[in-house]
């Protein structure tokens, strides 16, 4: 026998099974649970059995996992248990299709190594085809090793950016601009040119941040450097440089220019909010100040510095005096690696054995430099850096289950001094996973190899010998 509802009542009953609905757990797109969470918020909360729930590009909660449980379902999941969650890194500076000179003349002073083997180098093989390949094994290389946001300065920057787009990767990519030919403009007006072309085209893109990248003061004349940032300013988009990265960019600064390298900027107007410096290592007390009184950010690539001896940066004093100093790799061609977390144990040791303090930049602060500091100095900071609702749900997660790893009592002491790019297992941007348990579902990893392996034979064959010899 069947009994109906009064109009009323059923009514009240879909009201019910409604509000019922509602009461459980919201469905998202994505849950990565069970692992350490290591937000890198304001606060610095460490959540042993945490979980980050993803909706969209965005991340909707982060909390313990039973917390989390309780108000999101996945419609997939990533068990993250012996894993740490973090935020991806941000390789504040870098030339993504120079992976393809790794290698290729080591154990020279820069402007050697520049003038002698890589410009030349560079002229005689870079072309779009060449760039094309060498940011596809750049991405290839930075997914598997955490990086999820990327500043880039090269040639044909647009090709770049459709690779990286491609690849599902995050890239703050700056136009070069350089005085003499190059293999994508025989001038800087050609240069300039391209680069509003490049910014028109991806300055509403969610992956691409266009920008603006007069090489060095070294490699350009004032009216150039004063064009450049023009049109950076104009089409507001950031402004990418190389920054007293040399005692010889000094020298040169004061012999032909009566003034430091950042004095020089800031007496063109060059220097502002926007601007980040790659390098950074020759500047006085002087220089610091205007560097923060303008809000410049500052890009730190210790291996690069390193291996060419071109000195150690204030990283401890810009720290000191509030400017925003994020982590680079520089190009694969100085460092020879694009691995952030080789950056960050570089990086902390470094300045230990330069202070002679153990306490000069300690596992946090180096952390904060790869994620948060580093999205500041990009002025990316509401956006990306940390894991927090309504951010951008950029993320990694990090075995810690190996005998390396074995036992671990601080996980960022970890992420600086034991973790290698290669614990990383899963890559997140924008909410899409580009590698699931280390297989990179975005590239097709064997044609990527294949295809670099091809390149090295022409660019071997296009250098004198001197150049791989060495």
């Amino acid at each position: 026998m069947c009994t109906r509802l009064p109009a009323a009542a059923a009514i009240a009953l879909a009201a019910m099974v409604v509000v019922s609905a509602q009461t459980g757990p919201r469905e998202v797109d994505l849950v990565v649970t069970g692992g350490t969470v290591i937000t890198v918020d304001s606060s610095g909360r460490i959540i042993p059995s945490g979980a980050v729930a993803i909706d969209g590009s965005d991340i909707a909660a982060v909390g313990t996992a039973d917390a989390v449980a309780k108000q999101f379902r996945g419609r997939e999941t990533i068990n993250a248990s012996g894993q740490i969650v973090l935020p991806g890194l941000i390789n504040t500076h870098t030339h993504a299709p120079m992976v393809l000179y790794r290698g290729l003349a080591d154990d020279l002073p820069l402007m050697e190594w520049l003038n002698n083997y890589i410009f030349p180098a560079e002229s005689k093989t870079v072309s779009p085809e060449f760039v094309r390949a060498g940011t596809r094994l750049a991405a290839l290389e930075m997914i598997e090793s955490g990086t999820t946001t990327f500043a880039d300065m090269y040639y044909f920057e647009e090709e770049i950016a459709r690779e990286t787009r491609r690849a599902g990767l995050r890239g703050v990519l700056g136009q070069t601009i350089i005085q003499f030919p190059v293999a994508d403009a025989k001038t800087p007006a050609d240069a300039l040119a391209r680069a509003e072309a490049y910014i028109t085209e991806f300055r509403s893109d969610s992956l691409i941040t266009p920008a603006v990248a007069p090489h060095a003061l070294y490699t350009l004349d004032g009216p150039t450097l004063k064009a450049a940032r023009e049109l950076a300013k104009r089409l507001n988009v950031p402004t990418l440089i190389h920054l007293a990265e040399s005692k010889d960019e000094t020298k040169v600064a004061e012999e032909r220019l009566a003034s430091s390298p950042v004095a020089y900027l800031e007496s063109l107007g060059f220097l502002g909010p926007g601007v980040l410096a790659a390098h950074g290592v020759w500047v006085n007390d002087a220089d610091m100040q205007v560097l923060k009184m303008r809000g410049v950010g500052i890009s730190h690539n210790p291996e690069s510095n390193m291996k060419t001896a071109s000195g150690v940066a204030p990283v401890p004093a810009y720290l000191r005096a509030g400017i925003a100093v994020g982590l680079g790799t520089d190009g694969a061609a100085s460092n020879n690696d694009l691995d952030m977390f080789e950056a960050m144990r570089v990086a902390a040791l470094l300045h230990k054995h330069e202070t002679v303090d153990p306490t000069a930049l300690s596992a946090r602060t180096v952390v904060e430099m790869a994620t948060i500091r580093g999205a500041r100095a990009l002025g990316m900071e509401t956006r990306i850096g940390s894991l927090e609702p309504k951010k951008k749900a950029d993320l990694i997660t990090v075995s810690v289950s190996g005998a390396r790893q074995t036992p671990m009592y601080d996980p960022l002491s970890h992420l600086v001094y034991v973790i290698h790019g290669d614990d990383v297992r899963n890559t997140i941007v924008n909410g899409k996973v580009l590698m699931r348990d280390r297989k990179v579902l975005t590239l097709d990893e064997t044609a990527i190899l294949g295809e670099a392996r091809s390149w090295a034979d022409k660019v071997r064959a296009a250098v004198k010998p001197a150049a791989i010899s060495r």
